[in-house]
């Protein structure tokens, strides 16, 4: 049995039992937030010719995955434990292509207006969609690394504004 000393302030997610607990937010204020998150995945110079060229025999990869990036990000909570279901209010997708280091970033912004932060859906959203991109190319190429998944910026509730640019 765990005191309630050794909670207080420790594991926000664990109960008195030392098990696992979904956190109560309903005394928190209702606030504007907003996170960025971006990520990248890296492929063969070829294949994001093919990607940018509309030539991917599956269809159009960048629109597939802005799709599935939006639809990972409202099923965040089914998927990630203790995640709380957050009615977002705006998700976004952009992609830049970079032929330089052969790769596609990958930058989502989610907002709402809540108890509890975003976060997790950009991040959910990037990887999704990292994932569906992953998918429609993998044919072409199976060296495709997906990588750098990281929150950008944060904005609202407590802890204001966090900038990892």
């Amino acid at each position: 049995m765990i005191k309630d000393s050794q909670i207080d302030g420790m594991f926000t997610h664990i109960n008195q039992q030392g098990r696992a607990k979904m956190v109560d937010v309903s005394e928190k204020k209702k606030t504007v937030r907003e996170a960025i998150a971006c990520g990248s995945i890296y492929m063969k110079k070829s294949t994001l010719e093919k990607i940018d060229k509309g030539e991917i025999i599956k269809g159009d990869v960048l629109s597939v995955a802005q799709v599935g990036g939006i639809m990972g990000a409202k099923k965040t909570a089914d998927i990630i434990p203790m995640c709380h279901q957050i009615m977002m209010t705006g998700c976004d997708i952009t992609f830049q292509l970079d032929y330089e280091k052969s790769k596609v970033d990958i930058i989502v912004t989610t907002k709402t207006i809540g108890e509890t932060g975003i976060e997790m859906e950009a991040l959910t959203a990037v990887s999704i969609a990292a994932l569906t991109i992953y998918d429609m190319c993998k044919a072409l190429d199976k060296s495709m690394v997906i990588s750098d998944i990281r929150l950008l910026r944060k904005i609202g509730g407590k802890s204001g504004e966090i900038n990892n640019f």
